[in-house]
C-alpha cells in the first residue's frame, strides 16, 4: 500500500487582509492560487457552498495548482439546510453537476457541514448518505461530514459513516464539540481556534500538538488533511505554514 500524505491547507485563497502578510504586496489578484498551492498542499473552496462553479473555473483551477496538490469541495447549502437531508437528491445532483471532476487527481475530499440546530436522526443521516455518490465521471469520491451537535456523539453515527468509508471531521472549536472517530480511510481535521496576538495562529504546544496528531492519523498509508480555517483567519496561512513545518 503507497504512504499516505499529509496535506495541509487554509480556506480558500481570495481574501485582502493576507496581501503582504502571505501574499507578496505586489502580487497580481489573479496570481494568489498559484503563489498558494505552492506554499501549501490543499485548499478547502467555501464558495461551493454559495453557488455553483462554472466548468471554465475548475479547469482554469486544475491548470494552475501543481501535481499532488489537492482542493476540498464544501457542499452546497441547499443540500444540507433542509429539514430533511433525505430529500435533497434533486440538490445533491445540481451540486454534482457542476464540473468539478475536471480536477481529475487534484480533486480531495467533499466537506458536508452540517448546520448547529441539527440533531442526529439515524433514518434520515442514513438515507442522507446513500444519496452520496461514490464515483463522479471514474474518479473515486471521499466524502466527510462535520457535524455541529452533540447528538452526533453516538456509534450509530460512527458506523453508518464507518460503512461508507466517510470521515468525521475533527473541528477543533470554541463553538462546536470535538468528535474524534475513526471512520475511514483517511481523516479530515478544521482548526478553528487561532488567536491574532499570536503571529503562527496558535501557540508551539499546539502546533506540536497537531503534528504529532497527523502522524499518528496518518499510520503509514492513510491521507490527511488538516485546514486552518475561521478564527483568526489573518494568521490561517502563517499557521498552515508552521504545522508544515513541523511535519517536515
Amino acid at each position: 500500500m503507497s504512504e499516505g500524505k499529509i496535506r495541509i491547507g487554509i480556506g480558500g485563497w481570495t481574501y485582502e487582509p493576507w496581501r503582504g502578510v502571505f501574499y507578496p504586496d505586489k502580487l497580481p489578484h489573479s496570481k494568489e492560487l498559484e503563489y498558494a498551492s505552492r506554499q501549501l498542499t490543499a485548499i478547502e473552496i467555501n464558495s461551493t457552498f454559495y453557488g455553483r462553479q462554472k466548468p471554465e473555473s475548475w479547469k482554469a483551477w486544475e491548470k494552475t495548482v501543481p501535481d499532488g496538490f489537492q482542493f476540498a469541495i464544501k457542499g452546497a447549502r441547499y443540500c444540507v439546510s433542509r429539514s430533511r437531508l433525505s430529500e435533497g437528491e434533486e440538490g445533491l445532483a445540481k451540486f454534482f453537476a457542476q464540473g468539478f471532476s475536471a480536477l481529475g487527481p487534484k480533486l480531495g475530499p467533499i466537506l458536508w457541514q452540517f448546520l448547529p440546530r441539527r440533531k442526529f436522526d439515524p433514518d434520515d443521516i442514513a438515507r442522507f448518505i446513500d444519496l452520496l455518490p461514490e464515483k463522479l465521471d471514474g474518479l473515486r469520491l471521499r466524502h466527510a461530514i462535520e457535524p455541529r451537535d452533540d447528538s452526533f456523539r453516538d456509534e450509530k453515527f460512527f458506523t453508518l459513516c464507518r460503512d461508507r468509508n466517510i470521515a468525521i471531521v475533527f473541528e477543533d472549536s470554541d463553538e462546536y464539540p470535538l468528535i474524534e472517530a475513526d471512520t475511514a480511510d483517511f481523516t479530515y481535521a478544521r482548526l478553528q481556534r487561532m488567536r491574532e496576538e499570536i503571529e503562527t495562529g496558535y501557540d508551539e504546544k499546539s502546533l506540536k500538538a497537531f503534528a504529532q496528531k497527523a502522524r499518528k492519523w496518518r499510520n503509514g498509508e492513510r491521507d490527511v488533511y488538516m485546514f486552518l480555517i475561521n478564527g483568526s483567519k489573518i494568521r490561517a496561512p502563517a499557521a498552515a505554514l508552521a504545522l508544515q513545518e513541523r511535519l517536515r
